[in-house]
Formats: structure tokens, sequence, C-alpha cells
């Protein structure tokens, strides 16, 4: 018994010193949740396992057709009330499927609405308004989530995205 609360009492010391389990680097992952219900109104992340583990700095935007969900993000900002667990700097947590992205982002002071990070291995790119140019290579990038809808790209996509869409560079 008194070996049992000794480990208790240096665990709790040791966790209160040190203060530092919770910490992350700025604008990388705190917490990653690969929980999935099976119903969800967005593709779920195409390989649960690797949540959690893409770089915080990626591509925003843009491509108007995606491959694969990747994660869900939803960013935090200490400056508007999120825990400070980057020394004031933001930073985000990884999700498997959009609608426990969206109870969390729900519920936590400081939060963003959920973001999705997706790979695309072909996209349009548009370098000025109307302007199209078909780009092939790997792409991850954060896009608003509601995007997703209408965009996963198949054969056809981009081919007829371009002959209905402005001039080709």
């Amino acid at each position: 018994m008194i070996t049992i609360i000794r480990k208790s009492i240096f665990i709790s010391a040791f966790v209160a010193l040190t203060g530092c389990w919770s910490d992350v680097s700025p604008f990388s992952v705190a917490e990653i949740n690969k929980v999935v219900s099976g119903d969800s109104k967005y593709p779920t992340a195409v390989n649960i396992e690797s949540v959690g583990v893409y770089p915080g700095k990626t591509k925003s935007g843009a491509g108007y057709f995606y491959d694969e969900v990747l994660e869900y993000r939803v960013w935090v900002h200490p400056e508007k009330g999120a825990e400070d667990r980057a020394n004031g700097q933001d930073y985000f947590y990884a999700f498997a499927e959009y609608e426990e992205a969206l109870k969390f982002s729900d519920k936590t002071e400081g939060a963003e609405p959920p973001l999705v990070l997706i790979r695309q291995l072909e996209w349009v790119n548009e370098p000025s308004p109307g302007t199209f140019i078909h780009e092939k290579g790997e792409r991850v990038t954060e896009w608003r989530v509601e995007w997703l809808l209408g965009s996963k790209r198949n054969e056809n996509s981009i081919n007829n995205f371009l002959k209905n869409n402005g001039k080709k560079a």
C-alpha cells in the first residue's frame, strides 16, 4: 500500500512540476479523434490511422476538385479564448469524421468551424479569373467543408469543367 501511495505521489509531483504534457508546437495537432459513426454528411478520412499525422502548414483552398479526404481540422486561437497550449500560437485538433469535429468546434471557446484537409492528384489552377490550367501531381490543402459536395474528382471532371468554363491557359 505504501509503495502505491509513493508511486502516486511521485507521478502527481512529476506532472505538476513538468506541466508540459499537454503543450504542443505552434500550428500543429493537439489531439486526434479517430471516432467514426458510419453515418456522416461528408466523407470520412480515407485512412483513419493517418488522421493527425499531416503537417499543420499546408496550402489553402483552390483546385475545384478533390481526390481524398485526409482529416477534418478544428483550429483554435488562444487570443480568442482557447486554452493556450502552444505559447500563444494557433493549433488544431484532427478528426476522422466531420460530425465529431463540428461537435468539438461548437463547444470549444476560440475554435473555428471545421475545415477539411484534402489530397488532390489532379486539380484546376486558376492563375487569373477565367483562366484555368489542368494540374497533376500531389497537392494537400485545407478546404471549407461545404466545398466537398459535388466536387469529388472522377475520370471526366476536369475535362468537362474546362470545356464548360472560360479559357484554358
